[in-house]
């Protein structure tokens, strides 16, 4: 692949979908804020086995609930759990702090706040990824995880599965209904965590380039260190909770895959986890200096004040500086900057980062994954049908040649030839997928992981598409993401736990808790599964009945390049 085409992984979901309108003002705030819930006492009687637990944390004790899934044993679950200090006020754009110890016991029963950020419009899409089922408030306070567990201090040494979420650097939260991790903690015996961080302009604001203070220099890099928090605080707390802090696993999909690109070239990130996979989000390159310095210019004009009084920010409701940064949308996204310091480097571009040569990695795509950019589709003549899963041989030659110009018939007969069933829109969603940031950073973060020789990189495409809305957007963005967390009750995979739909829950969880497990993916749910390489790019397709293929879709993937 050549590199001039490894693009900049810079969508969000704002950007990606319709932008919600912001309903957010300064007086409602206060509002928002969470309510005290520290306790002087445990509750009476609370015991081993009672419905409410007791763990201990580098900042204090903390009270959970246990209760037992139906098929398999008990799990432990802590919600809204502080890992990070409050990041409003003067603590806006630096860098995380741990928390202040408290007294007594926390409650850790409910979602902690998620990041301030503009929810997206309710399409079928949407609705059936349950992107918008943000569950708990909006704020600063965001410094948050939520963690499951099938035991408590019982030494098991349980692998920790970190799971990053999407959104781009600039939407989703961490308690949304798509990762709760009951089930799959239970299923694989694994300790999950899902942590709520900072996003778009309060995570990624570049301010160290016009003359801010000093203390202001992380501004643009705030939100992945926050990250690297998190894996601090499972170093430090996760034997506690079952975990081995030496066996924690790193992932995620769309901007969670992005993320999870981001840290294994963070120095302070190094040795933190020990296994990767990145999910239809693979992140070559991350935001320029120059880029970055151009947006919080246009940002502080937008609030009107001037680079000599940036400190003024801090003073701000996060409702003004969120209504204006959704205010300059047209203006390429906020996203890691690459500062020199904290992420040297672009993440996969030229090479794969050094510092993480020795952690393997799983990277994969969906096969309909830029089906999104057509459901989503705000204007253009077929936006109204495209949204349908619609589209006419006429529309697909005059979109496809958008695309590829004089290519274009060339191109259309090789994907009706690979491809004899599939529809017009279908046609153009694997079209837009193979040559945008999707399967196209995916293959050549696999290349240049494998040309490392340092630790094995195993690729996977899924195929099997979301009978959703009558099947209407195929293997889209995102279909797999419930099935790894062992669930399969949204509308994405059918919303009625299928056998089907259970049979990849099965296969997907396996493979993902055999990969944290050991740092090989191969299980009994698969077939025997072979490392990437230049040669073979052995692939696994994920399926109903799933299978390896070398170079799947040869030619369409050289007509791409």
């Amino acid at each position: 692949m050549s590199d001039e085409k490894a693009s900049n992984w810079t969508p969000n979901r704002r950007e990606l979908l319709t932008g919600g309108s912001l309903v957010l003002a300064a007086t409602q705030v206060g509002s928002l804020m969470p309510v005290k819930r520290v306790h002087a006492d445990p509750l009476p009687g609370a015991k081993a086995d009672s419905t409410f637990v007791i763990a201990e944390t580098t900042s204090g004790k903390i009270r959970g609930y246990k209760y037992g899934p139906a098929n398999y044993g008990p799990v432990n679950e802590f919600r809204g759990v502080p890992y990070g200090a409050s990041t409003e006020g003067r603590n806006r754009f630096m860098p995380p702090r741990k928390p202040t110890a408290w007294p007594g016991v926390l409650d850790t029963l409910s979602p902690g706040p998620h990041a301030p950020q503009v929810r997206s419009a309710s399409l079928d899409y949407v609705v059936s990824f349950n992107w918008d089922r943000l569950l708990g408030s909006m704020g600063e306070d965001c410094l948050n995880l939520n963690l499951w567990t099938p035991a408590l201090r019982d030494g098991g040494k349980r692998p920790v599965m970190v799971s990053l979420h999407g959104g781009g650097f600039g939407l989703g939260s961490g308690s949304a209904d798509l990762f709760y991790g009951d089930s799959l903690a239970s299923f694989g015996d694994v300790v999950v965590v899902v942590p709520n961080h900072r996003l778009n302009s309060f995570g990624f604001l570049h301010l160290a380039d016009l003359g801010a203070p000093p203390e202001f220099s992380q501004a643009g890099v705030a939100g992945m260190l926050d990250l690297v928090l998190v894996l601090q605080w499972v170093r430090d707390n996760i034997e506690n909770f079952g975990g081995d802090p030496h066996n924690v696993m790193i992932y995620g999909h769309s901007g969670g895959g992005a993320k999870t690109s981001a840290l294994m070239a963070m120095p302070e990130a190094k040795g933190l986890f020990h296994r990767a996979i990145v999910q239809s989000g693979s992140g070559l390159r991350l935001t320029d200096r120059e880029a970055a310095t151009h947006r919080a210019e246009t940002l502080l004009a937008k609030l009107n004040i001037s680079k000599k009084q940036i400190a003024d920010l801090q003073t701000l409701t996060f409702a003004q500086i969120l209504e204006a940064s959704h205010d300059l949308g047209a203006i390429p996204p906020y996203g890691p900057v690459v500062d020199g310091k904290i992420i040297p480097n672009h993440p996969f571009d030229p090479v794969a980062p050094a510092i993480s040569a020795h952690v393997p990695m799983i990277i994969g795509t969906s096969l309909d994954d830029a089906a999104l950019m057509l459901v989503t589709a705000e204007t253009g003549p077929y936006a109204a049908n495209l949204r349908k899963g619609e589209l006419d041989d006429a529309g697909l030659k005059t979109l496809a040649h958008d695309i590829l110009g004089e290519k274009t018939d060339a191109v259309l007969a090789a994907y009706r030839e690979a491809y004899p069933g599939a529809s017009p829109f279908f046609i153009l969603a694997r079209i837009q997928t193979d040559r945008g940031f999707f399967r196209h950073n995916a293959i050549i973060q696999a290349e240049r992981k494998a040309a490392q020789k340092a630790a094995p990189v195993w690729m996977y495409r899924y195929d099997r598409p979301s009978p959703a809305y009558g099947g209407r957007f195929g293997a889209i963005h995102g279909v797999e993401v419930e099935y790894t967390f062992h669930s399969s009750r949204s509308v994405l995979s059918g919303g009625s736990g299928s056998p089907e739909a259970q049979q990849m829950a099965v296969t997907m969880a396996s493979t993902w808790v055999a990969f944290a497990r050991s740092g090989n993916p191969n299980n009994s749910a698969i077939p025997s599964w072979s490392p990437y390489d230049v040669v073979n790019r052995n692939t696994m397709l994920f399926n109903q009945v799933s299978q390896q293929q070398s170079d799947p879709d040869a030619k369409l993937r050289t007509l791409a390049q």
